[in-house]
């Protein structure tokens, strides 16, 4: 199906401005939304249990496009995940790892497998936060991104504290986006904890958007 539509003309500038990183097919966002549409009204897949198959076998192709429709599958089937699929999905992470698909994993399925099963912080996303990886590292601070009144603050501000003096661009950028989202909440508290830290300059920028 994707294949039929490949279009090397936009398939350049698609990885261009991924930093040449990964290839493309050349499809843009909506039309690979209808083949996804279409593709998952003929196969019925939604309907099945989570097929972590389906999505490592996306996953495995060289082409973007068949992880942003991975991720798509994930985000559909995220009342269907269980706690042992966080590995599952630690896996992905560090797989093929760029911010595209990072900042998916974390606050969507990594963010509902945590909140049902918040026992696995404590067992595995403690252990992220201070991971030689950078993307566990992002992951860990980004996964409450949407919880809104129902955030850890003690634990967001551990982890933002844990990696505050890093020099990598993607871990400042995570770090002042967390608090950002999280001062749509509690400005007070995001305000007092910017004063009373140590953080990169692009952290204290992206964190202080929303605050007078």
């Amino acid at each position: 199906m994707f294949e039929k539509s490949r279009n090397l003309q936009d398939a350049e500038p698609m990885k261009k401005y991924m930093k040449d990183h990964f290839p493309f097919l050349g499809i843009k966002s909506p039309l690979r939304k209808e083949l996804e549409k279409q593709f998952f009204k003929e196969t019925n897949l939604l309907k099945e249990p989570f097929n972590q198959e389906f999505v490592l076998e996306l996953w495995n192709k060289d082409e973007r496009e068949y992880q942003y429709t991975a991720l798509v599958y994930l985000e559909k089937s995220l009342k269907k995940l269980q706690k042992e699929d966080l590995h599952f999905l630690e896996n992905l992470i560090v797989t093929k790892s760029w911010w595209d698909t990072v900042d998916a994993l974390a606050p969507k399925p990594v963010g509902e497998i945590a909140q049902k099963y918040p026992e696995v912080i404590k067992e595995t996303i403690n252990g992220w936060a201070a991971n030689e990886n950078l993307w566990l590292r992002r992951a860990s601070i980004l996964f409450q991104l949407k919880y809104k009144q129902q955030t850890n603050e003690n634990l967001l501000y551990q982890y933002i504290q844990k990696n505050a003096d890093s020099k990598e661009f993607f871990i400042q950028k995570a770090i002042g986006w967390a608090l950002r989202e999280y001062s749509k909440t509690n400005p007070a508290s995001v305000k007092e904890f910017i004063e009373d830290n140590q953080l990169a300059p692009l952290s204290i920028r992206e964190g202080s958007k929303y605050l007078t």
